[in-house]
């Protein structure tokens, strides 16, 4: 694991013993909130298991908050969230998981926009495959490389480099790479009032 991704991990495991402790909820409760195994949220808190990117998802959704705030990266300061941000992926890369999916964080959640957007690479013949997500979770979609298959409850969509979708997020999805070479697009979260609480802790 590189230096960055064992920080990222870290921050998980923080936020993610953060989040149960402000809630009250015991590793049994989190399993049953989250659909995430007990043994494997221990896992995670003690730094012993790389989540996939869907299981994070997973423990997102069911604790309400943010994609984002799971990796340490909270609401912005800034007086003006409209003024420009520099983004950088350079300290915000979830290294590639065990489904092929890595996940390059360019703007964490901002509570007052209600959006967060991330770079997704998924390697050759790899697909991931989420579990809903809270109600009210909007994604938008755009391929930069290579072509996009994606199941959306029972609809299923090919994307190309330059094409892009918007779908609510609460049904299962699945992305897949059925071509020979890395594919990447940009995903933009956005969260509705009510579906997000942002900071993870």
């Amino acid at each position: 694991m590189s230096d960055t991704a064992h920080h990222i991990g870290h921050h998980i495991a923080s936020s993610l013993k953060g989040l149960r402790q402000a809630r009250g909820w015991s590793l049994a409760h989190t399993a049953r909130e989250t659909g995430v195994s007990k043994a494997m949220l221990g896992q995670i808190e003690r730094g012993e298991s790389s989540p996939t990117v869907a299981t994070l998802w997973r423990i997102a959704s069911g604790f309400r908050v943010s994609f984002s705030s799971l990796f340490g990266q909270g609401p912005g300061t800034d007086d003006s969230p409209l003024e420009q941000r520099h983004c950088s992926t350079s300290d915000s890369v979830w290294g590639q998981d065990s489904a092929g999916m890595q996940a390059k964080l360019l703007f964490p959640y901002d509570p007052l926009l209600g959006f967060e957007m991330f770079e997704i690479e998924l390697a050759a013949g790899a697909e991931s495959a989420s579990s809903p997500h809270a109600p009210g979770v909007v994604e938008h979609l755009v391929v930069l490389e290579g072509t996009l298959v994606l199941a959306v409850g029972d609809e299923w969509h090919r994307l190309t480099a330059g094409e892009g979708l918007r779908f609510c997020a609460d049904r299962p999805h699945l992305m897949r790479n059925e071509g020979p070479a890395v594919l990447r697009f940009h995903d933009v979260l956005h969260y509705l009032p009510g579906a997000a609480g942002g900071a993870a802790g």
